[in-house]
Order: C-alpha cells, then sequence, then structure tokens
C-alpha cells in the first residue's frame, strides 16, 4: 500500500521561509516524477514544483512561475522523499500543499504540471502565511 506523509508547514510570518518533506512508503519511487501541489481556499489545486528522473541519481527540477527563483524543490531517493523550500513567503502562498508521486516515468514539460498525471496523494499540509 502505497503512503505519502508530509511534513513542515504551520504558521509562517510574511517573508519568511518554510521546508516541506514528503516521505513515500510502499514501493520505491525513485525513477517517476515526484512534487509538489498546492490548493488554496477556493481554488483549484496548482502545480507548484516537480522533478523528473533523468538518470543516474540526477533529476531535472520544474518549477511554477508563481515560485520560480524562490523555491527549491529536492530529491533524496533512497530515502524515497522529496523536499521543498520556498523563501520570500507572501499571504498568496497560503494554501494546503500536498505531495504527490506519477507512475508515469515518461511525462515531460507540458505534461508534468498537470494534477491528473499523478496516481498518488499526500494529506496535504496547511500553510498559512500571515502577520
Amino acid at each position: 500500500q502505497v503512503q505519502l506523509v508530509e511534513s513542515g508547514g504551520g504558521l509562517v510570518q510574511p517573508g519568511g521561509s518554510l521546508r516541506l518533506s514528503c516521505t513515500a512508503s510502499g514501493r520505491s519511487f525513485s525513477n517517476y516524477p515526484m512534487g509538489w501541489f498546492r490548493q488554496a481556499p477556493g481554488k483549484e489545486r496548482e502545480f507548484v514544483a516537480t522533478t523528473r528522473w533523468i538518470g543516474g541519481a540526477a533529476y531535472q527540477k520544474y518549477y511554477a512561475d508563481s515560485v520560480k527563483g524562490r523555491a527549491t524543490i529536492s530529491r533524496d531517493s533512497a530515502k524515497n522523499m522529496v523536499s521543498l523550500q520556498v523563501n520570500s513567503l507572501s499571504p498568496e502562498d497560503t494554501a494546503v500543499y500536498y505531495c504527490a508521486v506519477s507512475n508515469t516515468r515518461g511525462l515531460i514539460a507540458s505534461t508534468i504540471s498537470k494534477t491528473g498525471n499523478y496516481d498518488y496523494w499526500g494529506q496535504g499540509t496547511q500553510v498559512t502565511v500571515s502577520s
């Protein structure tokens, strides 16, 4: 049984940083896309960042425009883990953040950000940016 468990999040002041981690269990996902999405109240779930295995221990990283330049996603294949750090937070970053994994290795830049291409999801962790 596959499980994704997120940690991190909470209340963060504007301008601060957050670090989220997600560990998968049940099988190895080292060769599959693994990343983060978020959903703000009243809005659809949206892509934040993800990773795609490109061989060996290397992963290509993709970021949404909304976090590009202030977010860093990283993978630890040995631990079946993905982490996300986002700096310079604003209230617009307030959302439930979800970890997700895809069963499709062949996702490309135009498809890797689509929620429908991810098969396993964590329960979500709340991030609130407020003073």
